[in-house]
């Protein structure tokens, strides 16, 4: 590890010198310089170096073949109100302050000639002092979690063109939607719709699978079709599931995964560079409407044990339909507007529900009360339906003076309808950006609201018995 940031180091700073323009008379000068020649004098005044805002390493002289190498750190301070029952390494705890690393990650990749494409991504995710979990029974090791998220070898079929690009390993690109691939750097809320990463950490890595995909664009069609080889659930670091009458997914069988994503671009395309991964919100850089359908399906992948004599195995069957909305209000001021809006179809077989809570500040439940309920954990994923959608406003650039930033607000709701509960239940988000360099630095304010639930006696329905709140205080860098 000590040799790959050693390495890493070293090539950042040859980035940073290989785009020097070599020359003996200005090298040493860390100013560039304009000559004036006034009545026969020479006349030197200095100029400002252009300020650049990415590390890349130009391969040939117009740049069209490059690698660049970029850095995130997502850091989140946070006070959650506890569901019930929630326990802190043993003690119960009616509320949690943390501070963690919701995502640190770097990404190397480029333009290697004009058919062949580069991406690895390296990175960890969720750290907090539970890192992630928290096992009284076992030694913990704080230090295992980073992981390569992607690394991905792609053939550009048309050179200079989009129309298609084959690719292959492990890889963010799926169906679903564009929240299955979220480009995290650039979401416009704190944090993105989680139950859209349909199978997170369950059967993938982090939503991310091993796959063979085919993705471009023509014309307004924006497309990506794949097939995935999809990990065991006994692979995921978890306890296993238990059979039962509830849908689990399956130890038993193991089949292929296929899934595919169409939008429609009314207006610009969308960034196609890196695979997969899709733009949050450009404010106001791009004037984007989009018409989207994606679906994931997979064989046998579920599995339940209604009565002691049957074993019914299902297929998993996803699918979704959706609005984006990403464009300039007043193009001199540089106000925006962001919208979302998704319909979401999820069947993981007869009753399935799993809880889940974001960087969980809570390390267990006390007994008798719902398994996996701690924390900040509510049903994120489910045999149903969702709705979700969110609204976002950027105010005018330079908001408070110039260089200084600017402020943009947002709303999230998601709206879910799944078979185990016995109503739906809503999660809302409210939030404040303060842009103080675009998406490269930024504060988010964020306050989510969300139903805690309880068992209902002999039945294996959960009902909501309340509401809790979680407030949180983001600060991302990102180069």
């Amino acid at each position: 590890m000590k040799k790959l940031f050693i390495s890493l180091a070293w090539l950042s700073s040859s980035f940073a010198l290989a785009q020097q323009p070599v020359n003996p008379s200005t090298q040493s000068d860390p100013v560039k310089s304009s000559t004036l020649i006034i009545s026969g004098t020479v006349t030197t005044s200095p100029k400002p170096a252009v300020e650049k805002n990415e590390l890349k390493y130009n391969l040939n002289e117009s740049g069209s073949h490059f690698f660049k190498i970029t850095f995130l750190n997502q850091a989140w301070l946070r006070y959650n109100q506890s569901n019930p029952g929630t326990t802190v390494i043993s003690e119960p705890k009616d509320n949690t302050f943390d501070i963690g690393l919701r995502r640190t990650r770097m990404q190397l990749f480029g333009q290697i000639s004009d058919h062949v494409y580069l991406y690895f991504q390296f990175g960890m995710n969720n750290f907090n002092y539970l890192n992630g979990g928290f096992n009284p029974n076992a030694s913990s090791n704080r230090k295992i979690h980073a992981f390569f998220h992607d690394a991905v070898g792609e053939y550009v079929v048309w050179k200079n063109k989009d129309y298609l690009k084959i690719g292959s390993g492990l890889t963010i690109a799926n169906g679903l939607s564009r929240f299955s691939q979220p480009s995290v750097s650039s979401i416009m809320s704190m944090d993105v719709p989680v139950f859209a990463q349909a199978t997170v950490d369950q059967t993938d890595q982090f939503s991310r699978k091993l796959s063979l995909y085919a993705r471009g664009q023509v014309g307004h069609l924006d497309y990506r079709v794949a097939i995935s080889d999809p990990f065991p659930i006994q692979t995921s670091g978890s306890a296993l599931p238990t059979y039962g009458p509830n849908s689990v997914f399956a130890l038993k069988g193991h089949h292929k995964q296929f899934q595919g994503l169409l939008l429609w671009q009314f207006f610009d395309k969308e960034a196609h560079q890196t695979p997969g991964y899709m733009t949050g919100t450009y404010l106001g850089a791009k004037k984007v409407f989009n018409l989207e359908a994606g679906f994931i399906t997979q064989k046998n992948a579920m599995v339940s044990v209604p009565t002691a004599a049957d074993t019914v195995y299902q297929n998993m069957n996803l699918w979704s339909v959706a609005s984006f909305l990403d464009m300039p209000v007043n193009k001199e001021k540089g106000t925006a507007v962001n919208a979302y809006l998704g319909y979401f179809y999820t069947d993981y077989g007869t009753n399935y529900l799993r809880f889940n809570g974001i960087m969980n500040p809570a390390s267990g439940v006390a007994s008798g009360y719902v398994s996996g309920t701690q924390g900040n954990a509510f049903p994120m994923f489910g045999t149903g339906s969702v709705v979700y959608g969110q609204f976002g406003y950027l105010m005018k650039r330079d908001l408070f003076g110039t260089s200084n930033g600017t402020l943009m607000s947002y709303i999230q709701v998601q709206i879910a309808d799944y078979q185990r509960l016995s109503q739906k239940m809503g999660v809302y988000n409210v939030g404040l950006n303060y842009l103080i360099k675009g998406h490269n630095g930024k504060l988010t304010l964020d306050y989510q609201n969300r139903p805690y639930y309880e068992a209902v006696s002999g039945s294996s329905q959960l009902s909501s018995g309340g509401r809790r709140g979680q407030l949180t205080l983001q600060y991302q860098v990102f180069i």
